[in-house]
């Protein structure tokens, strides 16, 4: 198995990645939180790397740090995860704050997340609240405070679907809760208004 990649980044897609080592081009899926960290095109990057089987088809999934790689093993673990849906909440949501989520029990978070019903929510809960501590705090080195509360989860995630990266998201919607604490509790007004700095 495919445990470790170095190699010359020569494509870079919103959650996918081709990494070019010793003259073998792999395509890899990455969440948000990695893409987002990437060096530019040409240069040398390392990812830690879960390959995953299925009868129709072999697929890359690579991670900037192996906290990430860990908690995409982890949450795969969960009957009804997937490894796509892995990677959604893995782009959805920081690392800490999804630890945070599974040690509260909080089912509504969680099933903010997408590809997550109650069902699944509850799961995870049950599956891996006990091990959900030792997911790692820091991302790629570049770990950010993560907005709080419902209506900032949800302008996050909703950025997120319309193709901003996670941390470039949680930058805006930060910098609109700075200015504009009054938002705080309307995901739409805090949405208009942190597309608006985003796109600044």
């Amino acid at each position: 198995m495919i445990a470790r990649l170095r190699g010359t980044l020569i494509s870079i897609g919103t959650m996918d990645v081709v990494l070019e080592c010793a003259g073998v081009g792999y395509a890899v899926m990455v969440p948000t939180s990695t893409a987002d960290v990437l060096p530019a095109l040409g240069s040398e990057a390392t990812m830690f790397t879960v390959m995953v089987v299925r009868e129709d088809a072999m697929q890359l999934f690579g991670f900037a740090t192996t906290s990430e790689r860990d908690a995409f093993t982890m949450l795969t673990s969960v009957n009804g995860i997937g490894a796509r849906t892995a990677l959604g909440i893995l782009s959805a949501v920081p690392l800490v704050e999804l630890r945070d989520r599974l040690v509260r029990n909080d089912i509504i978070a969680l099933q903010r997340l997408p590809g997550v019903g109650k069902k699944t929510a509850e799961r995870l809960v049950v599956e891996l609240r006990d091990k959900a501590m030792s997911l790692a705090t820091a991302s790629a080195g570049t770990e950010s405070t993560p907005a709080v509360g419902a209506a900032s989860d949800e302008a996050i995630a909703a950025l997120v679907s319309l193709g901003y990266g996670r941390a470039a998201a949680e930058k805006a919607v930060r910098a609109v809760l700075a200015a504009e604490p009054e938002v705080a509790d309307s995901a739409e007004r805090l949405l208009r208004k942190a597309l608006r700095v985003a796109g600044a």
